[in-house]
């Protein structure tokens, strides 16, 4: 996002820019942010927080707010995951987080445990940095990251204003709650910000910019396009038949890959006459795992990998060739298979046909209460399911016959299609990156000479 979309090009227009990247390796050398005008620089290093209280104290303060709001997301996720894996300890904190909640005192509690965690020094070498640097804003783009909030704290007790991008159009109403209160926040869409105002109510008091999602900018640029021929030649791949792409979540999530094996199966078997099939993992989860899996299914079926295979999740970036990579994944494929995951946007965007599964592809269907819920009650992505954009497909013979309908008809569903990217993008003109920009520029004029503290 920083390096490949017009935000650093823009902000640098009003001032130095520093960006901290935790990808910042032996590996990943300056050279490679050469094109950036800004400072590029290392991620301070963030100590957990060791003392049990405190970690105990942000899970009843999750607890609190789960019993307050009742979020659709959040419920279907504690009862089908989270309730599952909880230690005894932890579980007991439902019944005073119960009291808590009921009494009205979720606020109170909130804002004493904010005062505590800020109080608690996680980065000294944060504290030293901005403290020299003195910036007129720190922008967080991991709020609900475990690194993050920990700079966030040395800038708060420093005075210095902070500005939170979501970074996600779930990341609202599915991940852990935001102790920290920033200062400011940057959405991808209006929904997104109905949300935040929603969960957080102390957001209204501050700027909320809608920017549409900067990540998708590089969709819209010729730098990263490849044309179909040369995609393929260098992926094995035949430029005049058919692609279907299988792309895959995360296997801490759902065990998806089962689906993916019993199409490549069918891929094999001619079931698809010559079409080939992609299995694309999930870029922060890939670590090569699936290579024997897929490796015997002839010529007709490719597995994607990354060259962040085996790197810890943190210091995983995508450079250049796999930005082309993603880009024309989505561009030249004739169908796109998912569970219930942003690449369905992805493919929109392109006008892709999606299909989407409504089952559990794992033999057993352990999932599939949970896989319901994600597709008609998880509040981000039930518009989604049930817009008529994509295919929801309830068992494999329904998943083989949507995809040979869509291989034969693409243009099918491709108004719907076009709602789903402007209504998860916002924008779709490739400048999100600029409006960001724009925005963290009139933060930073709001707010100049004014500390928060």
């Amino acid at each position: 996002m920083f390096k490949y979309t017009g935000l650093i090009k823009a902000l640098a227009k009003h001032g130095d820019v520093c960006v901290w990247t935790s990808s910042l390796d032996e590996s990943t050398l300056l050279s490679d942010w050469a094109e950036v005008k800004a400072t590029v620089e290392s991620f301070p290093f963030v100590r957990p927080f060791r003392e049990r209280p405190y970690n105990y104290l942000r899970r009843l303060n999750e607890f609190v707010w789960d019993y307050r709001l009742m979020a659709p997301s959040r419920v279907s996720m504690q009862k089908h995951v989270r309730n599952k894996r909880l230690p005894g300890q932890i579980r007991a904190l439902k019944f005073p987080a119960k009291l808590l909640a009921y009494s009205g005192s979720e606020t109170i509690f909130e804002n004493a445990l904010e005062r505590l965690l800020v109080s608690y020094p996680r980065s000294a070498e944060a504290t030293a940095r901005l403290s020299s640097k003195q910036p007129s804003v720190l922008v967080s783009t991991g709020p609900f990251q475990f690194e993050q909030p920990g700079v966030f704290a040395a800038a708060k007790r420093l005075g210095i204003p902070t500005l939170a991008y979501i970074p996600s159009w779930d990341n609202v109403s599915t991940k852990n709650r935001m102790v920290f209160k920033y200062d400011g926040y940057i959405v991808w869409n209006e929904q997104n910000k109905a949300e935040l105002l929603d969960f957080y109510p102390y957001a209204q008091d501050v700027p909320a910019y809608v920017v549409g999602a900067p990540q998708f900018d590089v969709f819209f640029s010729d730098r990263f396009k490849i044309d179909r021929e040369a995609y393929c030649a260098e992926r094995q791949l035949h430029p005049d038949r058919k692609i279907i792409v299988y792309s895959l979540g995360s296997p801490n999530f759902l065990k998806e890959h089962h689906g993916a094996i019993e199409i490549a199966r069918r891929v094999k078997a001619g079931n698809f006459g010559d079409a080939q099939l992609i299995v694309r993992p999930h870029p922060i989860h890939d670590n090569a795992e699936m290579r024997e899996i897929f490796s015997g299914f002839g010529p007709n079926v490719r597995l994607q990998s990354t060259p962040n295979a085996g790197k810890d999740l943190i210091r995983r970036t995508q450079d250049e060739a796999q930005i082309v990579d993603w880009v024309n994944t989505f561009r030249h494929a004739d169908v796109v298979v998912n569970l219930s995951s942003t690449v369905t946007v992805d493919a929109a965007i392109f006008d892709t046909p999606v299909v989407n599964l409504d089952f559990d592809p794992q033999p057993g269907r352990f999932d599939q209460a949970l896989i319901n819920d994600v597709n008609h009650k998880w509040s981000h992505f039930k518009p989604i399911a049930e817009s008529g954009g994509v295919w929801l497909v309830n068992d494999f013979d329904e998943l083989e016959n949507a995809i040979k309908t869509y291989l034969e008809n693409p243009g099918l569903h491709a108004a719907d299609r076009k709602w789903i990217a402007e209504y998860v993008c916002g924008s779709l003109d490739g400048r999100c990156g600029e409006r960001m920009a724009k925005a963290i520029a009139d933060f930073a004029k709001r707010t100049k000479g004014r500390a928060t503290r």
